[in-house]
C-alpha cells in the first residue's frame, strides 16, 4: 500500500490560547500545561527534544528527559563527554521542544545551558535506581563500542566492584540547566491558524508576551 505523505494531515480543534488565559509567568504557565499533560496520561510527558550546535555550527538533536524545573530553568542529566556534552562545552546555547500531540500542544524553550552544582547532581544521581547508577559508569556515551557484549560484560564487572558499596557519581556524569530567554506556547487551531504566544526576556529581565503568526 502506497502512503502519500502529502495527504497526511490533522485538523486541530481542541481549543485555543489567548493572552487573557495565560499566566504572566512562563514557568507557571508551563507547570499548568505539564500538569494537564500528566492528567492526560501521555507517555513520558517530560520527554523533550534537545537541540545543540557544535563548533562548526552543525546542529544535532535528541530526546532527553526533564528532571527538574524551577524559576532558573529546565534541568536534564547526561554524560558530559557525550556528543551533546561536547557541543555544550563549545557552544552553550540550545533549544528544547516538548510535543504533547494528544493535547495538540507544543512548547519551545531557547536559552543558555550551564552545569548545575555537583551537589545537585549528587542528589539526583543517588535517587536513581541502582541499575541506572551502574549504567552511568558503564556507558562511554556517543563513542563507538565493539558490540552489545561489551556493555553486558562491563555491567558484570561494575556490579561486582560496587557490591555492598555506595555507588559514587562518575565525574563525567551530571546535570545541566537550560536558562531560558524565550519560551513559546503553541496550541493547534483549525485551518493551520495556530495560536503561538511567546514569552521574551527583555533588557530589564522582565518577561514580555508577544503573539507570533502561525
Amino acid at each position: 500500500m502506497k502512503i502519500s505523505l502529502a495527504d497526511l494531515r490533522k485538523n486541530y480543534t481542541q481549543g485555543g490560547l489567548t493572552e487573557e488565559d495565560i499566566s504572566q509567568n512562563p514557568f507557571e504557565q508551563f507547570r499548568h500545561w505539564f500538569e494537564q499533560a500528566l492528567e492526560s496520561q501521555i507517555l513520558e510527558p517530560n520527554a523533550m527534544t534537545l537541540a545543540t550546535v557544535n563548533e562548526a555550527g552543525k546542529p544535532t538533536a535528541r530526546i532527553v528527559l526533564l528532571k527538574n524545573l524551577d524559576e532558573k530553568g529546565f534541568v536534564f542529566f547526561t554524560n558530559y563527554e557525550s556528543k551533546k556534552g561536547k557541543n555544550i562545552a563549545v557552544n552553550p546555547f540550545g533549544c528544547l521542544v516538548f510535543l504533547w500531540g494528544e493535547l495538540e500542544r507544543q512548547v519551545r524553550v531557547e536559552g543558555k545551558i550551564e552545569k548545575i552544582t555537583p551537589e545537585e547532581s549528587d542528589q539526583y544521581f543517588h535517587s536513581r535506581p541502582i541499575g541506572s547508577q551502574l549504567g552511568a559508569h558503564i556507558s562511554p556515551q556517543s563513542q563507538i563500542i565493539p558490540n552489545r557484549e561489551y556493555l553486558d560484560n562491563r555491567l558484570q564487572e561494575v556490579t561486582q566492584q560496587y557490591q555492598n558499596h555506595t555507588i559514587p557519581r562518575p565525574s563525567h556524569w551530571g546535570g545541566y540547566r537550560l536558562v531560558p530567554d524565550a519560551i513559546e506556547f503553541w496550541q493547534g487551531r483549525e485551518n493551520r491558524l495556530h495560536d503561538r504566544l511567546e514569552y521574551r526576556l527583555n533588557d530589564n529581565k522582565q518577561w514580555q508576551i508577544v503573539r507570533l503568526a502561525p
